[in-house]
């Protein structure tokens, strides 16, 4: 089991100083708009991944004003207390500190504390572009597995490198030896991601069809396929296939930085074809089985981070997902919403055990 007992939060956001001691398993978050809900939630996620769960870097999230932060959590994982740190100094330098030690290596460090966050804007994960996806897919696979995560910072980095060459000599031929030996290395850790990912996404799609049944009560002709331009050739081959065509774009056209999971509701896009309903529901599948599959990985479950879940649901999908949430899934869970009463009712009428934090 994981879970965290205590959060301390200094010039975090809207949050100048603050703690909370969570003693239940369910904690429901409640407060107007604006008061912080989120950026408690954020914070949770911070000690996981280091990192925001929105696009912001690390000096957006110092207080207005303030020229550090720092970011405590007291865990318990299997019986065996972790107390976490995140420091931003002044001069903008990071450091995790886990029981006292400073982490080196952040990679052998994501995937101690495992977190699953859903928040307002993530049916863009569904109607907006692959990127999104792949970020699903690699805060999966990064929370499972630290091979993973390396082999994804280094072909970012490598890509980075192919695409400033392939613009700086532009309309001129690169450098090819150079070139050649971005390419072999940008390829090796490509094959290797798209292994993972190809031994991983076909569980990951089962999964999200079998959450999608549960909370709509129906499949609605669901289908995921994952796409990838390394299905018909390895990585190398590929870069090589398409040198010309790159060398045209000034960018790396083809690649595991270009894969997808394509949703279909029977032959149309889900983008196109679902309904509100059914975007929220298969949203929240594709993050019910995210938390399965670390689940099944780490022998613990993640905490899961659901933020005004309330807005997104109707009734029956609402009554579905929040009585898996009390009986079933066993994980630590954080629910924000603005309405205390609603709160109250709904645990209530389901006959669940809570904590309420006021933001």
């Amino acid at each position: 089991m994981l879970q965290v007992e205590l959060l301390k939060l200094v010039q975090f956001r809207n949050y100048s100083q603050q703690n909370w001691v969570f003693r239940n398993r369910i904690q429901a978050v409640c407060g107007k708009n604006g008061t912080g809900k989120t950026n408690l939630l954020d914070a949770l996620y911070y000690l996981g991944l280091t990192k925001s769960y929105t696009p912001k870097n690390d000096a957006q999230n110092i207080q207005q004003g303030q020229q550090g932060m720092r970011i405590e959590g007291q865990f318990i994982i299997n019986n065996q207390p972790y107390k976490v740190e995140v420091i931003i100094r002044e001069s903008g330098k990071k450091e995790l500190i886990v029981n006292e030690e400073p982490i080196k290596k952040i990679t052998n460090y994501i995937g101690l504390l495992p977190f699953v966050m859903v928040t307002p804007d993530d049916t863009s994960i569904i109607t907006q572009s692959s990127e999104l996806r792949r970020k699903y897919i690699d805060a999966l696979l990064s929370q499972t597995s630290p091979t993973y995560l390396q082999h994804l910072i280094q072909y970012n980095k490598l890509l980075l490198q192919r695409n400033s060459l392939l613009k700086q000599t532009w309309p001129n031929q690169p450098n090819r030896d150079l070139l050649d030996i971005i390419d072999d290395q940008l390829s090796r850790h490509g094959d290797e991601i798209y292994s993972s990912r190809n031994k991983s996404i076909p569980l990951l799609i089962e999964k999200i069809l079998y959450y999608y049944q549960f909370l709509a009560q129906a499949n609605d002709k669901l289908n995921i396929q994952y796409e990838s331009s390394l299905h018909q050739k390895k990585m190398l081959e590929t870069l090589q296939v398409n040198y010309h065509k790159d060398l045209s774009a000034q960018r790396t056209t083809e690649g595991i930085h270009r894969d997808d999971l394509v949703m279909r509701m029977g032959e149309e896009p889900c983008k196109i074809m679902a309904s509100q309903g059914q975007r929220k529901s298969l949203l929240f599948a594709m993050k019910m089985a995210e938390w399965d599959i670390i689940k099944q990985h780490k022998n613990y479950p993640p905490i899961l981070l659901l933020d005004d879940v309330f807005e997104k649901l109707d009734i029956d999908r609402l009554h579905q997902l929040l009585s898996w949430v009390a009986f079933e899934c066993g994980a630590q869970v954080f629910i924000t919403d603005t309405d205390v009463e609603r709160v109250e009712n709904l645990f209530n009428k389901i006959g669940a055990n809570f904590q309420m934090s006021m933001v």
